[in-house]
């Protein structure tokens, strides 16, 4: 295994300075750290009504477009699509919802499986499938959040999820822009 470096540019770089709050409202006073070289505060991410959902929960809503062309990377992979949800009191991880079997360890996810919609999408090569089932789910359970997965069939486990539908009702989450103080 071939040993790491690190180029001597990469250690005496200075600090970037080029990361900026949100909005200007938002932009933080200079500060001094006492060798009177000014930094810029970093944003702070409030975990007030801020929850989260793997991969892009952290982006605004997902459009069709942009989830077929996930979809598109899902199959050009190989991997299996399918569709999950889950009302909001079971959607997220907490002592009242989750059974544990025996000590926790590592890598153990607890509350990692919601409801199946219909079974995995074996041999779907076209978004459009997949986007007629998301949209199919969320007429059925308008109040749930629904997630897209994708299984890896070589290595039989999950390789991909991400949330494709969030219930107009839900309020345990911020607006992206509203995400940082």
């Amino acid at each position: 295994m071939a040993a790491l470096t690190v180029s001597a540019a990469l250690v005496k770089a200075p600090v970037a300075t080029s990361l900026r709050p949100a909005n200007k409202a938002q932009r933080a006073a200079f500060v001094s750290n006492a060798t009177v070289q000014k930094t810029k505060a970093m944003m702070v991410w409030t975990p007030l009504n801020n929850k989260f959902f793997e991969t892009f929960s952290y982006l605004p809503p997902l459009t069709n477009d942009q989830i077929a062309r996930q979809v598109d990377f899902v199959v050009a992979n190989g991997w299996t699509a399918c569709l999950e949800f889950a009302d909001p009191a079971t959607a997220y991880v907490s002592n009242e919802n989750t059974v544990r079997m025996g000590p926790v360890t590592c890598n153990y996810y607890d509350n990692r499986y919601w409801t199946m919609w219909k079974l995995p999408m074996f041999g779907c090569t076209d978004p459009s499938q997949v986007l007629k089932e998301i949209n199919n789910c969320e007429r059925a359970f308008p109040d749930a959040y629904v997630r897209l997965v994708a299984f890896d069939p070589i290595r039989q486990v999950q390789v991909a999820g991400f949330l494709v539908h969030r219930p107009s009702s839900a309020t345990e989450h911020q607006r992206p822009d509203k995400r940082s103080v």
